[in-house]
């Protein structure tokens, strides 16, 4: 069993978060010990999964609904796996967004760096994306997709 302030600093994150979780029901069988919360092997399995749908952007009464689920048994795990079907897609999705404001960010430092090599950035607009190294061709090609992609 583990108090407030410990989950708190395992997960990092605040004790009023916590409470706020329990308040909302994302703990049903969350014990008390003299109104203390103890925190079982249980909540922490919970927690992470919680953690989990929160990082891929599913918002607190979702949760609370998918957590009514698991209360209510195996005759939810189609809205359960339904669930995380949805959150991995929406998951996938940020991360090609993400993989490609990376390839830009990588792109612009080179061509800065090149700019400032240079003194100017002259060269560089004229450059075609075959000129440029192997490695900067393929972060051009990923930020700058053809339209109508």
């Amino acid at each position: 069993m583990y108090t407030i302030g410990e989950v708190s600093r395992m997960f990092d994150i605040p004790v009023s978060t916590l409470r706020y979780y329990d308040k909302e029901g994302l703990f049903p069988g969350m014990r008390r010990d003299s109104g203390i919360r103890k925190f079982s092997e249980q909540e922490i399995d919970a927690l992470r999964v919680i953690d989990c749908l929160k990082k891929s952007g599913l918002e607190i009464k979702d949760i609370k609904r998918f957590m009514g689920w698991c209360v209510e048994g195996s005759s939810t795990y189609p809205e359960r796996l339904a669930l995380f079907r949805r959150q991995k897609q929406c998951v996938e999705e940020e991360m090609e967004r993400l993989q490609q404001v990376q390839a830009m960010l990588r792109f612009k430092c080179w061509y800065y760096e090149q700019a400032l090599q240079d003194g100017s950035e002259e060269r560089l607009r004229h450059m075609k994306p075959e000129e440029m190294p192997k490695d900067i061709r393929k972060a051009y090609a990923q930020s700058h997709p053809t339209l109508g992609e």
